[in-house]
């Protein structure tokens, strides 16, 4: 009789094991944000003339091609330039390309590596008003953004990413501003800029979603006819989520979705994967996030409704013409669910792969990036009540 019992007490520590694993995945996947973490240091400043170069270790991130930024403790930043050069075993040197105002780095200063170019709209070279969106939890603030035309009826709400500032959005709000649209960057609730409401955690985008539904009519108000939502990473979710909605059938134009979380199991999966865990872990964290009761226990309001926001189960749902920029070398919110969405839905769905890790490909191919999205942006198919035709197919390239 000794066996059954052993095995009884086995699997037994086996299912705590695996509800407490579930427990702390589902606790740090909507926790809420977290400080940066500066985790790189200046190993040295270069100085050529007008040329300047900042030497950092050699890693995986300092060694991407690209445009990227470094940001420091006390919120001044440093962008880079695209070269890399070498310094020796394990060094390599960043152009500097432009510093925060009256901001000169240091050596042994510690540093953030970050895909977010653009930490103000002024450092966009955009021109921006402070506006507050009445959203259901309280006053949300928001960046507006005037295009050429300072009376467009044409306008693009800017959604951000669990875990990043909206700042991260300006990339896509400079190609807008050009093309003559009124922009919003929005925040929305527990996003560590917009109100606090219960825990502060984040449900994944299934309530945030009414934070940007507010955004929308405030843009109705304000004389908008034609919307195009930008959604980055868990953006996209709430993207979808709205333009699904019947009521903006015919005012939602489009939407652009750079390295979608389409859907959360995947990205679950991933992410646990990327941390070292098997990437089956995931789904230990589902009950904690779909059961009343457990969901409760996380510090959530209520349960999530996953299947309502996984995007290839709702892949029929779509309505609107979808441009998909997704990097190649995604590790948190996997390409290849954007691949599936676009064989589900070539008929509305346009994927552009890049050579870039989550939320980089503006950063990997600056000039691609917004000749890509300009172009979709001014095709036909983005006529709204015209929702069957679409503009001219782009081939593929390439590979916080």
């Amino acid at each position: 009789m000794r066996a059954p019992i052993v095995l009884a007490g086995a699997l037994a520590a086996a299912a705590t094991l695996s509800l407490g694993l579930g427990l702390v995945i589902a606790r740090r996947l909507t926790a809420p944000p977290s400080p940066r973490r500066f985790d790189l240091s200046v190993r040295g400043l270069e100085q050529d003339g007008d040329r300047r170069a900042i030497v950092l270790d050699r890693t995986h991130q300092t060694e991407s091609p690209g445009e990227f930024t470094l940001l420091f403790p006390g919120g001044q930043w440093v962008q880079l330039g695209a070269e890399v050069l070498d310094r020796g075993p394990g060094r390599l040197a960043r152009a500097v390309t432009a510093t925060a105002p009256g901001f000169t780095p240091s050596a042994d200063d510690r540093a953030s590596w970050s895909g977010i170019y653009f930490m103000t709209p002024v450092d966009a070279g955009l021109s921006a008003h402070d506006i507050d969106i009445p959203t259901p939890p309280g006053p949300a603030p928001a960046w507006r953004i005037d295009g050429r035309d300072s009376q467009s009826t044409r306008w693009a709400i800017h959604i951000h990413g669990l875990g990043s500032p909206r700042a991260g959005t300006l990339r896509g709000v400079q190609v807008t501003a050009e093309l003559g649209y009124t922009s919003i960057v929005v925040s929305y609730r527990n996003d560590g800029e917009g109100p606090r409401l219960g825990t502060g955690r984040s449900t994944l985008g299934a309530t945030e979603v009414d934070d940007v539904d507010a955004a929308i009519q405030y843009a109705i108000d304000q004389g908008a006819r034609r919307v195009v939502l930008f959604g980055w990473s868990m953006g996209a979710q709430v993207a979808l989520q709205l333009a699904t909605r019947p009521q903006y059938r015919r005012l939602i134009a489009g939407v652009v979705l750079e390295s979608p979380v389409l859907d959360w199991v995947a990205t679950i999966n991933a992410n646990c994967a990327r941390a070292g865990l098997p990437s089956v872990a995931g789904l230990t964290a589902l009950p904690w996030l779909t059961s009343p009761t457990l969901a409760r226990a996380v510090g959530l309001p209520g349960s999530i409704p996953l299947r309502d926001i996984d995007w290839i189960a709702r892949a029929e749902d779509l309505a609107v013409p979808t441009l998909i920029l997704h990097g190649a070398g995604d590790d948190s919110a996997p390409p290849a669910v954007s691949r599936k969405l676009e064989a589900l839905r070539p008929d509305l769905v346009q994927l552009e792969i890049f050579g870039a890790h989550h939320t980089m490909t503006w950063n990997s191919d600056q000039a691609r990036w917004r000749s890509t999205v300009s172009t979709w942006l001014t095709s036909s198919g983005l006529r709204p009540g015209d929702l069957t035709t679409r503009g001219p197919k782009l081939r593929q390239f390439g590979g916080r």
